[in-house]
Protein backbone atom coordinates (compact mmCIF):
# COMPACT_ATOMS: atom_id res chain seq x y z
CA UNK A 1 0.00 0.00 0.00
CA UNK A 2 1.19 3.40 -0.98
CA UNK A 3 2.65 5.83 1.56
CA UNK A 4 0.58 8.62 0.52
CA UNK A 5 -2.70 6.25 1.09
CA UNK A 6 -1.83 5.60 4.59
CA UNK A 7 -1.14 9.59 5.45
CA UNK A 8 -4.48 10.03 3.48
CA UNK A 9 -6.36 7.46 6.15
CA UNK A 10 -4.64 9.60 8.92
CA UNK A 11 -5.50 12.76 8.25
CA UNK A 12 -9.31 11.53 7.40
CA UNK A 13 -8.95 9.46 10.83
CA UNK A 14 -7.80 13.19 12.84
CA UNK A 15 -10.27 14.72 10.97
CA UNK A 16 -13.34 12.77 12.42
CA UNK A 17 -14.26 11.61 15.26
CA UNK A 18 -13.71 7.73 14.50
CA UNK A 19 -11.91 5.43 16.70
CA UNK A 20 -10.53 3.09 14.59
CA UNK A 21 -10.13 2.92 10.41
CA UNK A 22 -9.21 -0.45 8.59
CA UNK A 23 -8.92 -0.83 4.63
CA UNK A 24 -7.91 -4.09 2.81
CA UNK A 25 -6.58 -3.88 -0.65
CA UNK A 26 -6.39 -7.21 -2.00
CA UNK A 27 -3.67 -9.22 0.32
CA UNK A 28 -2.74 -5.57 2.27
CA UNK A 29 -4.71 -4.00 4.69
CA UNK A 30 -3.99 -0.60 6.59
CA UNK A 31 -5.48 -0.59 10.36
CA UNK A 32 -5.67 2.99 12.05
CA UNK A 33 -6.57 3.23 15.26
CA UNK A 34 -6.36 6.16 18.22
CA UNK A 35 -4.55 4.86 21.33
CA UNK A 36 -5.05 6.94 24.74
CA UNK A 37 -2.04 8.99 24.92
CA UNK A 38 -3.52 11.11 21.90
CA UNK A 39 -1.62 9.05 19.43
CA UNK A 40 -2.18 7.28 16.08
CA UNK A 41 -1.02 3.20 15.47
CA UNK A 42 -0.64 2.06 12.05
CA UNK A 43 0.01 -1.53 10.99
CA UNK A 44 0.49 -3.16 8.13
CA UNK A 45 1.57 -7.65 7.59
CA UNK A 46 5.09 -6.01 6.61
CA UNK A 47 5.82 -4.04 9.98
CA UNK A 48 4.14 -1.88 12.67
CA UNK A 49 4.87 2.07 12.98
CA UNK A 50 3.20 3.84 15.31
CA UNK A 51 3.15 7.72 15.91
CA UNK A 52 3.26 9.72 19.19
CA UNK A 53 3.04 13.55 20.08
CA UNK A 54 6.34 14.85 21.38
CA UNK A 55 4.84 15.79 24.72
CA UNK A 56 2.32 13.46 26.30
CA UNK A 57 -1.40 14.38 25.53
CA UNK A 58 -3.98 14.52 28.93
CA UNK A 59 -5.85 11.26 28.13
CA UNK A 60 -9.38 12.51 28.11
CA UNK A 61 -12.11 9.78 29.15
CA UNK A 62 -13.03 7.49 25.77
CA UNK A 63 -16.51 7.79 25.13
CA UNK A 64 -18.55 4.87 24.88
CA UNK A 65 -19.83 3.83 21.25
CA UNK A 66 -22.46 1.22 21.12
CA UNK A 67 -23.30 1.84 17.08
CA UNK A 68 -22.65 3.07 14.05
CA UNK A 69 -25.28 5.94 14.43
CA UNK A 70 -23.21 7.03 17.81
CA UNK A 71 -19.76 6.61 16.04
CA UNK A 72 -21.27 8.90 13.63
CA UNK A 73 -22.90 11.67 15.50
CA UNK A 74 -20.69 11.25 18.98
CA UNK A 75 -23.51 10.35 21.23
CA UNK A 76 -26.55 8.37 21.95
CA UNK A 77 -29.49 8.50 19.20
CA UNK A 78 -32.82 10.05 20.61
CA UNK A 79 -35.54 7.50 22.24
CA UNK A 80 -38.18 6.56 20.10
CA UNK A 81 -35.02 6.53 17.04
CA UNK A 82 -36.27 3.45 15.94
CA UNK A 83 -36.02 2.65 12.02
CA UNK A 84 -39.72 2.46 10.27
CA UNK A 85 -40.54 -0.57 8.34
CA UNK A 86 -38.95 -1.22 5.20
CA UNK A 87 -35.56 -2.23 3.56
CA UNK A 88 -32.91 -0.13 5.26
CA UNK A 89 -30.41 0.86 2.75
CA UNK A 90 -26.75 1.47 4.85
CA UNK A 91 -23.43 2.97 4.42
CA UNK A 92 -21.13 0.67 2.54
CA UNK A 93 -18.19 2.53 3.80
CA UNK A 94 -16.67 4.98 6.09
CA UNK A 95 -17.19 8.83 4.46
CA UNK A 96 -19.32 11.66 3.99
CA UNK A 97 -22.99 11.75 2.77
CA UNK A 98 -23.84 13.76 0.26
CA UNK A 99 -27.54 13.86 -0.93
CA UNK A 100 -27.41 15.81 -3.98
CA UNK A 101 -24.48 15.71 -6.66
CA UNK A 102 -24.08 19.57 -6.27
CA UNK A 103 -24.40 22.27 -3.65
CA UNK A 104 -26.73 24.13 -5.91
CA UNK A 105 -28.41 20.75 -7.06
CA UNK A 106 -31.53 18.81 -6.09
CA UNK A 107 -31.22 15.87 -3.92
CA UNK A 108 -31.62 12.66 -5.69
CA UNK A 109 -34.46 11.47 -3.20
CA UNK A 110 -36.77 12.78 -1.28
CA UNK A 111 -39.25 11.15 1.03
CA UNK A 112 -42.49 9.78 -0.90
CA UNK A 113 -40.73 9.17 -3.84
CA UNK A 114 -40.53 6.04 -6.07
CA UNK A 115 -37.22 4.56 -6.81
CA UNK A 116 -36.20 1.32 -8.94
CA UNK A 117 -32.97 -1.32 -8.48
CA UNK A 118 -30.22 0.82 -9.30
CA UNK A 119 -31.34 4.34 -8.70
CA UNK A 120 -28.59 6.75 -7.34
CA UNK A 121 -30.01 7.45 -3.78
CA UNK A 122 -26.96 9.65 -2.71
CA UNK A 123 -23.04 9.92 -2.80
CA UNK A 124 -20.55 8.97 -0.31
CA UNK A 125 -17.30 10.88 -0.36
CA UNK A 126 -14.42 8.53 0.57
CA UNK A 127 -10.94 9.87 0.41
CA UNK A 128 -11.68 12.43 -2.45
CA UNK A 129 -13.59 9.58 -4.51
CA UNK A 130 -17.46 9.84 -4.83
CA UNK A 131 -18.69 6.69 -4.33
CA UNK A 132 -22.86 6.31 -5.45
CA UNK A 133 -25.10 4.78 -3.32
CA UNK A 134 -27.49 2.70 -5.60
CA UNK A 135 -31.02 1.34 -4.27
CA UNK A 136 -30.76 -2.06 -4.36
CA UNK A 137 -34.92 -2.66 -4.14
CA UNK A 138 -37.30 -0.84 -5.65
CA UNK A 139 -40.04 1.33 -3.76
CA UNK A 140 -41.00 4.36 -2.35
CA UNK A 141 -38.46 6.19 0.02
CA UNK A 142 -39.87 5.75 3.25
CA UNK A 143 -37.43 8.09 5.28
CA UNK A 144 -33.88 9.72 4.89
CA UNK A 145 -31.49 8.74 7.98
CA UNK A 146 -29.03 11.37 7.48
CA UNK A 147 -28.49 14.58 6.80
CA UNK A 148 -26.03 16.37 3.54
CA UNK A 149 -22.67 16.38 4.36
CA UNK A 150 -22.56 14.06 7.48
CA UNK A 151 -20.10 11.74 8.22
CA UNK A 152 -21.40 8.29 8.00
CA UNK A 153 -20.02 5.31 9.59
CA UNK A 154 -19.65 2.07 8.14
CA UNK A 155 -22.96 -0.04 7.94
CA UNK A 156 -24.78 3.44 9.41
CA UNK A 157 -28.42 3.56 8.14
CA UNK A 158 -29.32 5.90 5.77
CA UNK A 159 -32.53 5.79 4.20
CA UNK A 160 -35.54 3.11 4.14
CA UNK A 161 -37.46 2.14 1.30
CA UNK A 162 -40.90 0.54 1.54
Amino acid sequence: MDLRKIKKLIDLLEESNLAEIEIKEGEESVRLSRIPQGGLAVTTPAAALEVRPAAPAPQAPAMPMQSPVEAATGGTPKAGSELPPGHVVRAPMVGTFYAAPGPDKPPFVTVGQTVKAGDTLGIIEAMKMFNPIEADVGGTVVAILCENAQPVEFDQPLLVIG
